[in-house]
């Protein structure tokens, strides 16, 4: 799973700026490189924190927290699930893809547990 974690612009949610729709249009041929490639299981953007809740667990308790969120650098905003044969592929792509923010910004890859994991 590749995860492209939310900035504080991200958080002010979609402006249809010039600068947004050059980066939906680079992130669409981009996407279209996965899907021909064979990669590509599942891709979306998540609305801001603001949108979201939070369920917390304890024992048989649950509380339900409503965004925002305060931590920025820990939300995510938007996702890709890719099948790549291993990380190194899964990196190399993500250094192809273009930035998916205005400023600086960060994507993170965790593999998914497997069966064999489990066992």
């Amino acid at each position: 799973m590749v995860l492209v974690k939310a900035t504080e612009d991200s958080e002010k949610g979609f402006l249809p700026t010039a600068w947004a729709s050059e980066m939906l249009e680079a992130m669409g041929k981009f996407n279209d490189e996965l899907r021909s490639a064979g990669i590509l299981l599942a891709a979306d953007g998540l609305k801001p924190s603001m949108y979201g809740k939070r369920i917390t667990f304890d024992g048989t308790g649950r509380t339900v927290i409503d965004g925002p969120f305060a931590e920025t650098r820990e939300l995510v905003a938007g996702f890709w699930l890719w099948e790549v044969k291993d990380m190194d592929e899964a990196v190399a792509w993500v250094q192809r893809c273009p930035n998916p923010m205005p400023g600086p910004s960060e994507i993170e890859i965790r593999p998914l547990y497997e069966a064999a994991d489990l066992s």
